[in-house]
């Protein structure tokens, strides 16, 4: 969040990048990169931003498991664009925003099992929507109860 434009609200630049594997048990993530216009928010809160396709790094073959943006606006939850089952490219999404509300979704896209959503809170992921397989394509989430 401390990039140019994080946290300028309305204003402010969407950042994505990729967390990735070398296949040593090590996560990494890239370098998050402004993949899109820098456009005001406006009242939509949508921003324009493309995961990356792949990695390279040059300590050998780079295996992107999810990929990750950023919100220079709070609160922010996971619109219905970033729950499309069109917009999955990895098999996690993680999404943070200004105030380090940070969101997980596990799409489970080609599988019966239902997508997931998680909330971080006190080191742990909390479990707080589901997409059923049928609402999948849609992105619909059915909140859990607690």
């Amino acid at each position: 969040m401390e990039l140019p434009r994080a946290m300028e609200r309305d204003y402010g630049q969407e950042y994505c990048g990729a967390i990735y594997s070398l296949g040593d048990g090590i996560y990494d993530a890239s370098m998050p990169s402004p993949l899109g216009e820098p456009v005001p928010v406006g009242p939509s809160k949508r921003k324009k931003c493309i995961p990356p396709r792949a990695v390279a790094d040059s300590r050998g073959r780079a295996v992107v498991l999810a990929d990750f943006h950023s919100h220079p606006w709070a609160p922010s939850s996971l619109s219905l664009v970033d729950r499309l089952a069109q917009t999955q490219i990895w098999t996690i999404r993680i999404q943070f925003d200004r105030a380090c509300t940070i969101t997980k979704l596990v799409p489970n896209l080609g599988s019966e099992q239902p997508g997931e959503v998680y909330l971080r809170q006190r080191k742990h992921w909390k479990l707080v929507g589901i997409i059923k397989h049928e609402d999948k394509d849609l992105g619909l989430v059915t909140a859990v109860d607690d």
